[in-house]
């Protein structure tokens, strides 16, 4: 007759061990092992990196320093460049303009003045050329109205230049000098004249009461002899 069934004899003890020691240790790990406190030379070496990272840091917040210096400095010189073209460009020209207008004035009125300069050295060689002394009872008349011609003639181109040019009315001196400056340049003027000179600014003064004595003279002979 075969032994009564024992269980015990099928259940391996270690396997049983190995898994339930797996399992404890699954639900309650084991506690992690404490950190150490950094020592005096660690904590000496981390204050060294970091002043170096900050003295890193300064050197290139100096450089940035220069650079941003040297870009505004470049930007200003870039607007007053800009700025200065444009002012110089129209101050010049604008001062092109003005000078060529009065450079072809200029030239205009000295053709013009050179024109009257002949006209009226042609008149004063007439009215000098007049010599009553020389003329006779037959050719009285004749050189009398040719006298009287040369007179009006010259009279007309002296009118039409002081129109032309003011300098010969005395407008352009009046203007710039005081009346007592005036009075002291009188003098003056009339003594560097010559004799020739004189004589010609007293006929240009003289010469209407000349002509009305001369008219009247004429008027007289004529009446005498009627």
């Amino acid at each position: 007759m075969s032994a009564e069934y024992d269980a015990t004899e099928f259940v391996d003890n270690d396997f049983q061990s190995s898994h339930k020691a797996a399992y404890t240790g699954a639900v309650n790990p084991a506690p992690a092992p404490a950190v150490r406190a950094p020592s005096r030379e660690e904590v000496d070496s981390k204050v060294g990196e970091t002043q170096q990272k900050l003295a890193e840091l300064k050197r290139i917040q100096e450089e940035l320093e220069r650079e941003r210096a040297g870009l505004e400095e470049t930007r200003r010189r870039q607007i007053e460049f800009q700025t200065g073209r444009q002012e110089t460009i129209q101050n010049l020209t604008r001062a092109v303009g003005l000078l060529t207008k009065s450079e072809f004035a200029h030239r205009r009125d000295a053709e013009q003045m050179s024109k009257s300069l002949v006209e009226l050295q042609a008149a004063l060689v007439k009215v000098e050329a007049t010599n009553d002394q020389t003329w006779t009872r037959d050719n009285f008349n004749v050189e009398l109205t040719r006298a009287l011609t040369a007179i009006e003639n010259a009279r007309m181109e002296w009118n039409s230049a002081r129109l032309k040019f003011p300098v010969l009315s005395g407008e352009a001196r009046e203007e710039s000098a005081t009346p007592t400056r005036l009075q002291n340049s009188a003098p003056s003027l009339l003594g560097t004249q010559d004799l020739g000179q004189l004589c010609k600014l007293g006929l240009a003064l003289t010469w209407p009461l000349a002509v009305v004595a001369l008219v009247v003279g004429l008027l007289l002979v004529f009446y005498a002899r009627h």
